[in-house]
């Protein structure tokens, strides 16, 4: 596999292909940018796709320059939303920034990273500069993005700032002098922004690597932590496998194919498979297992291949769970809030009225039931707690 074939694997788009080949035989070190607006600290699944693919550049001899948004996550980018997205204060965006530095590395090589956070340039610009920057940009062009066009339809408020976001976005690939940007389907106008951007400011344009969005657990919408369907790069062993293993079987060759390193051949293996008569589910492991190994280790990815096979083929209690010491008789609904598995009296009586509350194996669908008892508290497929009176 040649440099192109190993960059265009797994892309959904590339704008454009030729101008790639000509980049990639350029023979020097090239700038691939990725843009991070720091909206959450946990790196997932998802977020790893076009991170892996840096990976691959840099293993190129190519250098990843991560964009941090400081100053664009107070703005708030609307791609995707219906509406504005909550403005970032400073202290999240450090707090943030700080838990992401320690997980990228899991996945890039740090000798070939550069952080730039995009407040150095961006900050500095006056009132004339702004508006001299936006004159570069025409407003029909900014309300073809999907999302404004959508809203504008709905008679959904749009914030003049929101209409700014791509436009800063793009000044970015201008500043840092970006060849490649990297970004999700949902990033593709805010990428071509860049190029326009950088026409305007006599420089060449950037080449534009669109990959494709991963699915999350619920399996419809994008893996997000905004909608709390991700698998997050930090999730313990048993709880990554466990999560990986409750994907939809549709998304097992995606999943494949953006999140491991398996060849092209070996995924074509497991595609026949699919379609013969093997469980998808014992693919599905396999799977899991990969993903384990990839952030955890073999050990741990081996042991929690078995553990999930003993509690749910088996239906057995897992061996590590944590305890809750029950002081008094206390309101089902109350302790599931108290050990964490229900966020609000709302979520508890809604776990309980659809049967996903047990104990020792009796399924509890009494909202007033009151326990004052020890046993295994058991709520949904993967979630124990032992109580000890």
């Amino acid at each position: 596999m040649n440099d192109f074939e190993l960059i265009k694997r797994g892309t959904a788009d590339i704008i454009t292909e030729e101008k790639l080949k000509e980049k990639l035989g350029e023979g020097r070190p090239l700038r691939v940018k990725l843009g991070i607006d720091a909206t959450g600290p946990d790196i997932h699944l998802g977020f790893a796709v076009p991170l892996r693919k840096l990976r691959q550049f840099q293993e190129l001899g190519h250098i990843a320059i991560l964009v941090i948004g400081d100053f664009t996550a107070k703005i708030g980018d609307p791609s995707g939303q219906s509406k504005t997205r909550p403005v970032l204060t400073d202290e999240e965006i450090e707090s943030n920034m700080e838990r992401y530095k320690e997980d990228i590395f899991k996945i890039l090589l740090p000798e070939r990273t550069e952080f730039r956070y995009n407040s150095e340039w961006s900050a500095p610009l006056s009132s004339t500069d702004v508006i001299r920057l936006a004159q570069k940009v025409t407003l029909a062009r900014i309300i073809e993005r999907d999302d404004f066009e959508k809203r504008l339809k709905e008679n959904t408020p749009i914030s003049l700032h929101e209409l700014l976001y791509p436009i800063f976005q793009a000044y970015d690939s201008v500043f840092i002098n970006a060849d490649i940007e990297l970004g999700g389907t949902d990033q593709t106008f805010n990428l071509l922004m860049g190029r326009e951007l950088q026409r305007e400011f006599e420089k060449t344009p950037q080449i534009c690597i669109i990959m494709p969005l991963l699915e999350g657990l619920d399996g419809v919408r994008k893996m997000s932590k905004s909608y709390n369907n991700y698998i997050s790069i930090k999730d313990p062993p048993g709880e990554m496998f466990g999560k990986i293993m409750s994907i939809s079987d549709s998304l097992i060759v995606k999943y494949y194919e953006l999140c491991t390193d398996l060849s092209l051949v070996e995924i074509e293996k497991i595609k026949e498979k699919l379609a013969s008569d093997v469980n998808p589910r014992d693919i599905k492991a396999e799977l899991a297992k990969e993903i384990v190994e990839m952030y955890h280790s073999e050990k741990a990815a081996v042991e929690a291949k078995e553990e999930f096979g003993r509690v749910f083929r088996e239906k057995e209690i897992p061996e590590d769970i944590g305890s809750y010491t029950l002081e008094e008789k206390i309101w089902i609904v109350r302790l599931l809030q108290n050990v964490g598995f229900a966020a609000t009296g709302s979520d508890a009586r809604r776990l309980i009225t659809q049967g996903a509350v047990e104990l020792d194996g009796e399924v509890i669908k009494d909202v007033n039931y009151e326990v004052n008892r020890s046993g295994v508290l058991k709520v949904g497929k993967r979630r124990f707690i032992k109580l000890v009176k």
